[in-house]
């Protein structure tokens, strides 16, 4: 029965059962009954906070936090993105993923759109991380160096899409204060005094420096969500973590390990409501924008990527080791679902709601990238690797690990 029930949740995570099931009910709630939808979303549930605050800007923290997981541990010895020249071909490929996009939609519209329409250049350039890694880890499987490829793209070219954000469509509202920033950098810096402290409770590094992270990054002005993103690669961890991915014995799970076990469950089945608070987008007339949006993300940030992630392995920077051009290009694909991201610059970049409305099912229309991605990866005879067993690791236990550094 508990073989069975662990069999379950494992299908649950691989194929993200819970973030698929929350965009369906969204889509279709916004259409069917839109005034309630927006009053489950935007109304204030705990002083003037909606659900809306706690999914993106709590939750999405441990999401992003799992994520930076997954890269850091690629970055170590024998990971997918060791040595560190492997990180820099995902880095510039992210360069790709922003500039083709802006691109193609400037020129595009260069002939078929209008002035006013320029402002939107920026929605393309956006990547769904929650939806991406989705659909990575089910064309190229769990285990398999696209996924982390993929994650270090997407939390970039997210970072980037923020301070784009705050560059090209500032709310004169809430005015961008970087000094903040000084309080995530003391929330880092903490972090760095318990690992050298040899502090191994995750807890203290969550309370302390992601909290003191969080609040420079929301007084700045610029989404929280990443605020463990500074912290976790700070977690104490073994040399070669990725070697030690399957160890039956808990006393060897290193702090890093460790979060990531007892949050990862939290953040699989959280996604449901990420998705039911974010892909709730009513279906409106399409016009020029919309074709602008979509060929920009589909065309301009798969060439994107490919291209420059082919340039960097030509000067020297490689690719993940099992990484091929073939698998470059569903990533690029992958990485074009702009959906949730996209929406929300949708939303500043246009003050009509009749753009904005058209320019949201641009972002909604790359979904149909899913599709698309899933059957290049089968075309292309890509393999799927998925990790043959999955660690169970007891709550209450605290015992010692061993290598952590």
């Amino acid at each position: 029965m508990a073989k069975q029930k662990r069999k379950t949740i494992s299908l649950l995570r691989e194929f993200s059962i819970p973030l698929i099931s929350g965009v369906l009910i969204a889509l279709i709630w916004a259409n069917a009954a839109p005034a309630s939808y927006h009053h489950f979303v935007d109304n204030k549930i705990w002083g003037d906070f909606t659900l809306h605050f706690f999914v993106n800007d709590l939750f999405m923290v441990f999401f992003f936090a799992i994520a930076a997981v997954e890269i850091t541990q690629s970055l170590l010895p024998g990971g997918d993105l060791n040595p560190l020249k492997r990180a820099i071909n995902p880095m510039m490929a992210t360069l790709g993923g922003i500039a083709g996009p802006a691109l193609l939609y400037l020129a595009l519209n260069t002939f078929m759109g209008s002035q006013e329409l320029v402002r939107g250049w920026g929605i393309p350039t956006a990547t769904d991380i929650a939806l991406a890694w989705l659909v990575a880890r089910l064309v190229f499987g769990a285990a398999h160096p696209a996924v982390s490829f993929l994650l270090l793209l997407a939390i970039a070219d997210d970072g980037i899409g923020l301070i784009i954000i705050a560059l090209f469509y500032p709310d004169p509202a809430n005015p961008v204060v970087p000094v903040w920033l000084l309080c995530t950098l003391a929330g880092m810096l903490i972090a760095l005094a318990l690992k050298k402290g040899k502090v191994k409770s995750y807890w203290p590094y969550i309370l302390l420096g992601g909290a003191l992270s969080w609040t420079g990054l929301y007084r700045a002005g610029i989404h929280p969500s990443l605020a463990l993103v500074f912290i976790v690669p700070f977690l104490p961890h073994s040399p070669g973590e990725k070697a030690h991915l399957f160890e039956d014995d808990p006393e060897d799970y290193s702090t890093l390990r460790r979060f990531e076990q007892e949050w990862k469950f939290f953040v699989d089945m959280g996604l449901f409501l990420f998705g039911l608070t974010n892909a709730g987008v009513e279906f409106s007339a399409v016009s020029t924008v919309t074709w602008l949006v979509f060929l920009a993300l589909l065309f301009g940030k798969t060439a994107g990527i490919f291209l420059l992630g082919s340039l960097a392995s030509f000067l020297g920077f490689p690719l993940p080791e099992g990484m091929r051009h073939r698998e470059l290009l569903v990533a690029g694909l992958i990485a074009s679902i702009g959906l949730t991201v996209a929406l929300f610059i949708a939303g500043v970049a246009f003050s009509d709601p009749g753009l904005q409305g058209a320019a949201k099912m641009g972002a909604l229309w790359s979904v149909s990238a899913v599709i698309i991605a899933v059957s290049a990866g089968r075309l292309l005879g890509i393999e799927r690797k998925t990790a043959t067993q999955e660690p169970v690791l007891p709550v209450e236990s605290q015992g010692r690990r061993t290598g952590e550094g």
